[in-house]
């Protein structure tokens, strides 16, 4: 899998019928609607066609392609904090727009002075909003159209129908028991179309589907495999459930894995003498040593506001479960009040009154996190791996979660694939959905994973999204 399938997946789970390709369409749009209004603009404003190289200009798309993506207007099948494609784009053009002119405001140019980036901008946004309302539209029939074909009625077919049901999926679910199987109760069939047991399996492989689901660990018998067999030859994909988070969801809820999976699968290029562990830690040196530079002025304003606004010291630290469950110390701007922990031990809540004033800046835009530099220089940490845990959680999460230690066989990260795919959460139903996420980077880790989410990440901190 390249960059351009994790950067196209959305912070959330993924309609299943929508292609992949469809953020890269939208961005190519965006890029013809430039320079189409540009070449408009010219011709209005100044009575000629676009002339030479002029580095304004291609700064103009380019601020104005990285405001797009950071408001995150590739996915129209979805809000944000209640907002709808077509609203983040206009927020994320005017952003864009604001901030281009703030840069040319001591820049005496021809394009500015005559109005052709103003008028580029008034009638790009018609187009950028147009054309994400007509995706937005093609997306919701292709969904009406899905049909799924399931066999198996168990708690994981329950789990995964409420998945779907939460992503206001429209389409046809149908579902299939084995013949041994009991009936399912009438709760459960509330959301499930169940029309009979596998006998009836090759009337309903002559049909169309989206994709055959297998939600339960089924023995088929001979004639089941060769019926299952023809619909495969036919185009249609057939999915085991594990395989189907993993693939169109970017995610394994460890309820749905057992041992013989992990000792057959592929994957987990990450572990101990591979060489891409090596080359991991290798880059986190290079880019923590940039990042110090760069990030230095901006911790010397933190430290400043930490002391103006409250007593206490500056830096905080935790102990938390590091590389194969070894404890250790991470260190993080203080954000909370100095006497935030006198009753105990306790996960943060998302409006946490212990939190300072300027520690709920810091927590929003993530910046507390950034003396874990010096973690990551000691090696302790990477840049990008699962959030180590406190000691004290991660005992009661080993009971409750299966495999859940499986995500401390690499070293933690300042940032991850959960932290910028869900959002905020502090309970043990929040763990697993986090921990199905880390498993999935340990399985499917790559550089253009790591890349995906440092991109990820930068969308995070301007939308404000960080906890």
């Amino acid at each position: 899998m390249n960059l351009t399938s994790y950067i196209s997946s959305p912070n959330n789970t993924k309609l299943p019928n929508i292609p992949r390709t469809l953020p890269i369409m939208l961005f190519l749009g965006d890029i013809f609607g430039l320079y189409v209004c540009l070449l408009f603009a010219f011709w209005l404003r100044l009575g000629q066609p676009i002339n030479g190289f002029d580095p304004f200009l291609y700064c103009f798309v380019l601020l104005m392609l990285v405001g797009l993506y950071l408001a995150d207007t590739y996915h129209p099948e979805r809000q944000i904090a209640g907002l709808r494609t077509p609203a983040r784009t206009l927020i994320g053009i005017l952003a864009s727009g604001f901030f281009i002119f703030a840069l040319m405001a001591w820049v005496d140019h021809t394009l500015v002075k005559r109005g052709v980036l103003l008028s580029s901008l008034g009638i790009f946004s018609i187009w950028a909003v147009m054309l994400r309302l007509l995706a937005a539209r093609w997306v919701r029939s292709r969904t009406e159209q899905s049909r799924w074909l399931m066999l198996g009625a168990g708690d994981s077919a329950i789990k995964f129908t409420q998945n779907l049901l939460q992503l206001n999926l429209l389409g046809k679910l149908v579902v299939l028991t084995p013949e041994a199987d009991q009936k399912p109760t009438r709760s459960e069939l509330d959301n499930l179309n169940y029309v009979g047991n596998f006998n009836d399996l090759s009337k309903w492989i002559q049909e169309s589907w989206s994709a055959v689901i297998i939600a339960t660990n089924i023995q088929f018998s001979d004639t089941q495999v060769q019926q299952l067999m023809q619909i495969r030859l036919r185009g249609i994909p057939i999915y085991r459930l594990p395989d189907f988070y993993e693939t169109l969801w970017y995610k394994l809820p460890s309820y749905l894995l057992q041992d013989k999976w992990f000792a057959f699968s592929p994957g987990f290029h990450l572990m101990p003498g591979y060489f891409t562990m090596k080359l991991k830690r290798f880059v986190d040196l290079i880019l923590v040593i940039i990042l110090l530079v760069i990030l230095s002025p901006l911790m010397l304003l933190v430290i400043l506001a930490i002391k103006l606004d409250s007593p206490g010291p500056v830096f905080y630290s935790q102990l938390r479960t590091g590389l194969y469950g070894k404890p250790f110390r991470v260190y993080k701007f203080r954000s909370m009040h100095q006497d935030a922990e006198k009753r105990g031990v306790q996960w943060a809540d998302k409006h946490d009154p212990r939190v300072t004033r300027v520690g709920r800046w810091l927590r929003l835009l993530r910046i507390d996190e950034l003396p874990q530099i010096w973690n990551v220089l000691r090696g302790e940490m990477s840049l990008i791996g699962p959030r180590p845990e406190r000691p004290e959680f991660d005992a009661k999460l080993k009971d409750a979660i299966p495999y859940y230690e499986l995500r401390y066989l690499v070293k933690p990260g300042i940032t991850g694939w959960a932290q910028v795919l869900y959002p905020y959460g502090a309970s043990i139903e929040d763990a697993y959905e986090k921990l199905a996420y880390d498993l999935y980077y340990i399985k499917n880790y790559s550089i253009w994973l790591d890349l995906a989410i440092a991109f990820k990440t930068i969308r995070v901190v301007f939308l404000g999204k960080g906890r």
